[in-house]
């Protein structure tokens, strides 16, 4: 196959960013494809993790303590100041513009990626979640908190859409007869770039620290250099398939009642979200991450307040802890939050490959169903002093949270096709967005509530449970009510032809073999490149058990 395309009768080169430069060739392994997403995704997930820079930022300019402003200055003179700390509640801004803009930018460039293709999204999101550090550790080295939040909130927000995005409608289209698993692997680097970046940033500020400074800024350098390594490394090496291709000896299967869910043909973008199937996973995906992100919001002081001295093996409530115990249970509390982490992850892989057998309605069904039956257990569990269990139910909750995740493309493949499912998916993460919102308010509101009527610190998270809980069971009824797509959605032949062209499927169609295996010798390649990505997060998994292990002393 050559890399020239005839244009006007003039033979000319695509662009090395080009979706056309990276369609695969007869005997290219596949395998390559899923390192090359968990590259960027390692990267972006760093944004789980940036809670980590809180507190050495919140004391940047009086350095063993906190400098509080002066009374008498305003929320938008505080925006400007260089002379006093940034209050923590300031600094928490940058968490939600990272959502809010993910959300949006996948929504709005996602159709533009599907016809650029996953190497120039993975190119724009490196520069922007890297230039947006970059521009954060101006605004730390300045003090100018207006600028971390359009650098790391806006523009990096930007980039995790893109990145987040990037790897689906191609992972999908190289594993047609294991979607969920594809998927599972393409956003279980999201999960995990938390647990190898924060311990990362935690070692690189203990370095830089000085008298003079915490040492924020220039971890934010070093981070933004190596991350543009690995995604642009990450970027590079994405291949896109053949229209038409599947791996050797597979067939599609045949529509039937078993698996009437799953389409063979397509739907385009523009249509897709107009359908009562989107709106309906719209809701699934909002409703099940708004609990779940609600758990992950209110796990720590939940375990904290909950089990207290019990934690220490006394029977202390958590108001007669003293300061040295409670910095114990805050300790014992981060492995907790370090071992939700990984169960996070895991989920992620570990779901979406199981709906590959039993299917992903059914999958959303054990989410909703099972969810329910533990967001309701909790509080007994607190009751009963159950600490085991009760960190079992945790983490089973926080394993179908991001399964849910993983899960969800796979889905959307199933009803609306392959061909814009990167798009679609991208419409669909405004979900996610409107989650991030609704979860941590809901929660934090409630709390704040029953502690001003004097509710016990114990009991004070019980209601919230149970309205969790309440939200699972509006989507199962939800998930109940999606059905297959109607046949005046799809696309028609001519229009699935047009989109193709657009997208550059067709621009390369000297691939004469469409079905292949993937050549032996490229197998050492393949083990190095998920070397290259396993070892940081082995890594970022080793730190986080040696934390998990002082929940169980």
């Amino acid at each position: 196959m050559t890399d020239a395309l005839v244009l006007d009768g003039a033979s000319a080169t695509p662009a090395f960013l080009s979706k056309e430069r990276i369609i695969a060739t007869p005997g290219f392994n596949r395998w390559l494809v899923p390192p090359a997403a968990l590259a960027i995704h390692l990267c972006i997930g760093m944004a789980y993790g940036f809670s980590v820079f809180w507190l050495p930022l919140s004391k940047a300019v009086g350095i063993d303590a906190p400098l509080a402003c002066a009374a008498d200055i305003g929320f938008f003179e505080q925006i400007f100041a260089s002379n006093c700390d940034w209050q923590i509640s300031m600094l928490g801004w940058i968490y939600t513009l990272f959502f809010v803009f993910l959300g949006c930018s996948a929504a709005v460039w996602g159709g533009w990626l599907e016809h650029a293709g996953p190497r120039k999204a993975g190119v724009v999101s490196a520069l922007c979640w890297c230039g947006g550090l970059l521009i954060s550790a101006l605004g730390i080295y300045s003090h100018q908190i207006w600028l971390l939040w359009l650098g790391s909130g806006v523009i990096g927000g930007i980039g995790l859409g893109l990145g987040y995005i990037s790897p689906v409608s191609t992972l999908i289209k190289w594993f047609p007869d294991k979607r969920g698993m594809a998927t599972g692997m393409a956003i279980m680097g999201f999960g995990g770039g938390a647990m190898v970046g924060a311990p990362l940033a935690a070692e690189l500020m203990n370095h830089f620290a000085s008298a003079d400074g915490v040492g924020v800024w220039q971890s934010f350098v070093v981070m933004a250099v190596i991350y543009f390594v690995f995604m642009i490394g990450g970027a590079l090496a994405y291949r896109v398939p053949p229209t038409g291709w599947k791996p050797a000896g597979w067939k599609a299967p045949q529509s039937n009642a078993s698996n009437a869910m799953i389409t063979n043909r397509h739907v385009h973008v523009s249509v897709a979200w107009k359908t009562p199937q989107f709106r309906l996973i719209w809701a699934v995906l909002c409703l099940n991450v708004s609990a779940g992100i609600g758990i992950i919001g209110m796990a720590s002081p939940l375990l904290q307040e909950v089990f207290a001295g019990q934690l220490l093996g006394n029977d202390l409530a958590f108001n007669e802890l003293s300061a040295a115990q409670l910095g114990q249970i805050a300790a014992i509390a981060a492995g907790f939050t370090g071992l939700l982490s990984l169960f996070n992850i895991g989920g992620r892989f570990f779901w979406a490959s199981c709906s590959d057998f039993i299917g992903r309605k059914a999958t959303y069904f054990v989410f909703f169903g099972l969810g329910f039956a533990l967001y309701s257990a909790v509080p007994l569990l607190g009751q009963l002093g159950s600490l085991a269990l009760f960190v079992l139910a945790f983490c089973v909750i926080l394993s179908m949270y991001g399964g849910g995740f993983a899960t969800v493309p796979a889905y959307l493949a199933d009803l609306f096709g392959t061909q814009m499912v990167g798009a679609i998916h991208g419409r669909l993460l405004t979900a996610w967005a409107a989650a991030g919102v609704l979860g941590p308010v809901l929660v934090n509101y409630l709390r704040e509530y029953q502690l001003s009527i004097g509710v016990e610190r114990a009991a004070a998270y019980d209601i919230t449970l149970y309205i969790l809980a309440g939200l699972l069971v509006l989507g199962f009824i939800c998930n109940l009510l999606i059905r297959p797509v109607a046949d005046k959605y799809f696309m028609t032949e001519a229009e699935l032809a047009a989109e193709r062209a657009l997208s550059h499927d067709a621009g390369r169609g000297e691939v004469a073999v469409l079905e292949w295996s993937a050549d032996p010798a490229s197998k050492p390649l393949a083990i190095a490149a998920w070397l290259v990505v396993g070892l940081p997060l082995a890594w970022g998994i080793w730190i986080t058990l040696q934390k998990t292990a002082t929940l169980f002393q």
